[in-house]
């Protein structure tokens, strides 16, 4: 067997992902707007201990609507808060197939060249959830998971054969109730930003060298060791 020196050096082949497009987009889902017996729906009377509709309920606690907060985030389908960023599972973010496959599409590049790219449809799905918070900051009121989706066209390089992989890197939700005599509606927008990439499963080859073990640290030795008085050699043992 050969043995390989800490610094030697050898070309190896290696399976890896590797990137063939990668974009950013911020996406704006549409509007999503509230009233009447969807408004109700949304905020169902076990959620808020309530009778009536929502503004009615709020009048008959002395609220307010402007001096609550509504606040908004991004949940699973049961309605449990997720991280954008860390639960990407919590999420769908797929490609949309395509009945003739990705479609060639002709890009003129800064330079002036003219490249063939592929047209790669993304199609992203969640949930949010509204609270409305009295001006104490308990919770008053909660809504059902509201669900939405958004649906986008990305000209990327994505030959046959590569995957789409895409996560959300940045997630804002904003709403607002409004709550008069004879109107009321809840708006719900969400701002965020979508992570597109190309990738594929490929061999390269690549100047590497073998890597070794490195010598194990002792432990430290906690247990005292057995330390004996100093001796009397003039006395004992007597000689």
């Amino acid at each position: 067997m050969g043995h390989y020196h800490r610094r030697d050096k050898e070309k190896v082949c290696i399976r890896t992902r590797k990137v063939y497009d990668w974009v950013t987009r911020q996406i704006d889902v549409p509007l999503r707007s509230f009233s009447g017996d969807d408004l109700e729906m949304i905020f169902p009377k076990a959620n808020c201990h309530r009778e009536g509709t929502i503004c009615e309920f709020l009048t008959a606690q002395a609220m307010d609507p402007q001096a609550l907060t509504i606040r908004c985030f991004l949940t699973d389908a049961a309605g449990n808060p997720i991280d954008p960023v860390v639960d990407q599972d919590a999420l769908i973010c797929q490609e949309i197939t395509q009945p003739n496959g990705r479609q060639p599409v002709n890009v003129t590049l800064p330079s002036g060249e003219t490249v063939t790219l592929q047209k790669v449809k993304a199609l992203v799905k969640g949930h949010v959830v509204v609270q409305i918070v009295s001006p104490t900051g308990t919770v008053i009121c909660q809504s059902s998971p509201i669900p939405f989706a958004t649906a986008q066209t990305f000209i990327l390089c994505a030959p046959e054969g590569t995957q789409l992989n895409c996560h959300i890197s940045f997630f804002e939700c904003d709403t607002s109730l409004v709550c008069t005599d004879n109107f009321a509606q809840l708006d719900v927008s969400i701002t965020l930003c979508l992570e597109v990439q190309m990738e594929a499963d490929v061999k390269i080859e690549v100047e590497a060298r073998f890597c070794q073990p490195r010598e194990e640290l002792a432990e430290a030795v906690l247990c005292p060791t057995n330390k004996f008085p100093p001796q009397c050699p003039d006395v004992f043992p007597a000689m």
